[in-house]
Formats: structure tokens, C-alpha cells, sequence
């Protein structure tokens, strides 16, 4: 074979490299991203060319695995980066600044939110369960001896008690009783009308921060609930009377220990 007849350094056997085996061009074949002539003319090309058509051949091959791969997959896939040492001690403490300080503006937002019910309100409706049905003990000092009952239990809430009267409404005063709150004292007032029902106000000064005139209600059963505060002191009037008639009565109740009943 003379040097005319060799193939030259660089080249294939197939002869030097041609413009139309380009693999952008061969590609974007594959890819149909050509159209009309140049379409037609890659086409040719590849048709004439064993090389381009192993090219072809293995594009496809590598299309088809990776369609099989991804197939199951029917959204973005989505790459977790795992965050150094020092990166997750600076995410761990911000994550503890934000639960604290969320935890501070529950703290602080909760007592005003909803209509959650005082435990105030809660033990005066179970005091008057309790004692409303007693018959020989159902107080601790009677109605006979007034002006001790208002001292001492005055002197244990340590401010000034006013006992209000509803013989208005038909209730005398049987009496009272000092009572353990949450945080301290409490005073329980107990009244009867001819018929033997009977009403209890109860007073506290234990967890109370301000006034809160707007009457709340408190139903358990057949027992009625409503409560209020005034000048640091939470006011429970129960029964079971109906609660029109009990509202009514802790109406002026309300009015007659200082109280503005205006904005219920």
C-alpha cells in the first residue's frame, strides 16, 4: 500500500471527519429538535455512516435508561444536602430562640384569647355543689352574727367585705364561710328563699389582675354559673333558679360592690 493509499494520522477509517457526524448534530437528532432539510440531511448522513449510527445508538440507549430510571417518579426530584457540624449547632439554636420567644408571647397573649373559664369560676360552681345541699352545715358563721362574719373574713382576704342583700328578690342571707382559692382565701355567701332555693356568691382576690365587668357564664348540669371582676376581686354568683332570674340578681349584685355592669 503506498502513503496515498494510508489513512492519515487523526482521521477513522471511514475517512476524515465529516461536518453532518457532529455530535451536537447527531443530538439533537435524537432529541428531534431538527426539522424540514437539515432534518432530512443528518438523516442521510447517519444512514450512510456506521459510526454515526453507533452514535445514534448509544444516545438512545442512554435516553431509554434514563426514561426507565425516572419513570416511576412523578415529581421533581429533590436533593437533601446534609448540613456540617457547625451548621446544625447554628440551626439547632435558632430553632431554640424561635420556641422561646413564642413561647413567652403564648405566655403572655393566653389570658386574653377566647372565653377561657377562671378557676375561680370553677370552684365556686363546686362549692356551691358541695354546700348548697347541707342542712345543719351548709356555713361556718349564720346570718345571726353578721357584723363577726364580715370582720373576719375581711381580715382573711385582707380588704374590705361587703355583704350585698337581695331580699329583693326574695333571698335572705343564711350565712358564710372562708374557702381555700388556688393562690389563697375565698369567702362564700350563702342565701334561701321561702321556697329553699338557695344562691351562693363567692369572693377572691387570689389570681385576680384587674377588672373584668363583662359577665361571663358557667353551666354545669342543672347549676348556673355567672362570674365577673371588679377592683381585684373575682365575684361568683351560682344557683339553679333559671338563668334569666340568676342573671338579673347578678345584675345588681354587681352594681351594689361598685361594680359597672354597663358593658355586659
Amino acid at each position: 500500500m503506498t502513503n496515498q493509499d494510508r489513512p492519515s494520522e487523526g482521521g477513522d477509517r471511514m475517512g476524515p471527519p465529516k461536518p453532518d457526524r457532529d455530535l451536537q448534530a447527531l443530538s439533537a437528532w435524537v432529541d428531534d429538535e431538527l426539522h424540514g432539510d437539515e432534518r432530512d440531511a443528518v438523516a442521510a448522513c447517519i444512514a450512510g455512516d456506521a459510526a454515526s449510527e453507533a452514535t445514534v445508538a448509544a444516545y438512545r440507549a442512554q435516553d431509554n435508561a434514563l426514561r426507565a430510571l425516572f419513570a416511576d417518579q412523578s415529581g421533581p426530584q429533590i436533593i437533601r444536602l446534609k448540613p456540617r457540624p457547625r451548621e446544625r449547632w447554628l440551626i439547632a439554636a435558632c430553632f431554640l430562640v424561635v420556641g422561646i420567644a413564642c413561647g413567652f408571647l403564648m405566655h403572655m397573649l393566653l389570658p386574653a384569647l377566647g372565653d377561657s373559664k377562671p378557676r375561680f369560676a370553677e370552684r365556686a360552681d363546686i362549692a356551691y355543689a358541695v354546700f348548697a345541699p347541707e342542712q345543719r352545715h351548709a356555713v361556718e358563721v349564720a346570718a345571726s352574727q353578721q357584723d363577726h362574719l364580715v370582720t373576719w373574713l375581711s381580715k382573711r382576704l385582707n380588704r374590705a367585705v361587703t355583704i350585698p342583700s337581695l331580699t329583693e328578690y326574695g333571698f335572705q342571707l343564711v350565712g358564710g364561710r372562708l374557702l381555700p382559692d388556688e393562690e389563697g382565701p375565698a369567702a362564700q355567701f350563702m342565701y334561701q328563699n321561702a321556697a329553699g332555693e338557695r344562691l351562693t356568691l363567692y369572693m377572691t382576690t387570689a389570681t385576680i389582675r384587674g377588672n373584668d365587668t363583662k359577665i361571663r357564664t358557667l353551666r354545669d348540669g342543672s347549676r348556673t354559673t355567672f362570674y365577673w371582676a371588679w377592683d381585684r376581686v373575682g365575684y361568683a354568683l351560682s344557683g339553679q333558679i333559671g338563668e334569666a332570674k340568676l342573671q338579673a340578681i347578678a345584675y345588681d349584685t354587681c352594681k351594689e360592690l361598685g361594680g359597672d355592669p354597663k358593658s355586659w
